[in-house]
């Protein structure tokens, strides 16, 4: 049977969130009682994820359900042709990168909250610059 969209998208979504968090698949096998196997074959969308394992997952990984159909466009969850999809497709690519993950940890360590927003703000203002032209 071949793999549904919605779960490519939604096993996509479990490993962007798990790598954000540094959590590999044995440790999320682990606190779900599965094997690694089993969470490489969800987050390639050959297994599909029902509501209760969905719904765990949205425990351990500190997201609410809703979080695992973020960016899905239109009504029948597939994606649309055009630039959402493709935008949708660059953010994908440029959040599973390893120089987005490291940094998403670096900032979370950063233990005073004002300086991590100034970093925040900084961060944006310099790459809407790129965006500008400027």
């Amino acid at each position: 049977m071949p793999q549904h969209p919605v779960d490519v998208h939604v096993g996509s979504r479990v490993k962007l969130r798990r790598r954000l968090l540094g959590i590999s698949q044995e440790k999320l096998g682990h606190e779900l009682g599965l094997t690694f196997q089993q969470i490489q074959k969800y987050e390639k969308g050959t297994n599909r994820i029902g509501a209760s394992r969905l719904f765990q997952l949205s425990q351990i990984l500190d997201v609410p359900p809703s979080f695992f159909f973020d960016d899905m466009a239109g009504e029948s969850g597939y994606a649309t042709p055009g630039l959402q999809s493709s935008q949708s497709e660059f953010e994908q690519q440029s959040l599973s990168k390893r120089e987005t993950l490291e940094l998403v940890r670096a900032y979370y360590r950063i233990p005073d909250e004002d300086i991590r927003k100034r970093m925040f703000e900084l961060i944006k203002a310099v790459g809407g610059q790129e965006f500008d032209g400027n």
